[in-house]
């Protein structure tokens, strides 16, 4: 499957939010993310798969500004953002749950989201109330399945639902593009099951970008998957045309 053709398909169908060009990352002689084309359109659910070392963390750090190119560009919105620092880019609106929610483990959950909320909505010198920030984050802890442990302390979380607490997180910032880096780690089944149907409330109105290593979520969930191998994109397609690509099978789903 070429990713070109795959590209020139996605472009066709809606407006492109975020597109690469030749994006590279060099960490000494190591190439972990070399001359990247992608283009993501608006209000799609793009998965983003690959081997354990293919380069999935870099590429979406490099797109959220965690990390800078060695080579290449990265345009949101049709703007150059590529010299534009992580928190720059958040303003521009996107949001990395990796990268914006290194939870305050003694603060409640309901807190922690207050302050990602805060953080998009503060202007000047006028910051939102106490009481439109504890309603959005309210807003925001209901819809991941939080609604209950909103005054728990954060770190009382189990694992799950602390990345769970993440996702609100993400949500508190109204994202344009909502970057989720292995969301599903450490939730049961059913907990997975309401995730699956929270993603597509979300793409209702943000594009996602979801970095995950269950295909059954992937194959569900995904318009589109991009696979990652040694830095560039081996296939992309429709969940049917990947499951079936012969080089994925080698690559990476065991075929």
């Amino acid at each position: 499957m070429a990713a070109l053709d795959a590209q020139a398909t996605a472009d066709a169908k809606a407006p492109v939010l975020l597109r690469t060009q030749g994006l590279t990352r060099r960490f000494g002689g190591l190439t972990a993310v070399d001359s990247v084309d992608f283009a993501l359109p608006e209000g799609e659910i793009r998965a983003l798969i690959g081997p354990n070392g293919a380069g999935k963390t870099t590429f979406v750090s490099l797109l959220s500004g965690r990390i800078r190119p060695s080579a290449g560009r990265v345009e949101f919105d049709g703007r150059d953002v590529t010299q534009l620092k992580a928190h720059a880019r958040v303003a521009r609106g996107i949001a990395y749950t990796f990268q914006i929610t290194s939870i305050f483990k003694a603060m409640s959950a309901r807190e922690n989201v207050m302050l990602a909320a805060q953080r998009r909505l503060t202007q000047g010198l006028l910051g939102p109330s106490e009481e439109r920030l504890r309603a959005e984050a309210d807003a925001a802890l209901a819809r991941v399945g939080l609604g209950s442990r909103a005054d728990e302390p954060a770190g009382a979380l189990s694992y799950g639902h602390q990345r769970l607490l993440e996702v609100a997180m993400g949500l508190g910032l109204a994202p344009r593009l909502l970057i989720l880096d292995e969301p599903t780690q450490g939730l049961s089944d059913e907990e997975i099951a309401a995730f699956i149907d929270l993603v597509r409330d979300i793409a209702r109105q943000s594009t996602v970008l979801l970095i995950e290593h269950n295909m059954q979520v992937v194959m569900g969930l995904a318009d589109r998957i991009t696979v990652l191998d040694r830095g560039a994109i081996l296939a992309e397609g429709p969940p049917d045309a990947i499951r079936a690509d012969e080089a994925v099978q080698r690559a990476y789903l065991g075929g």
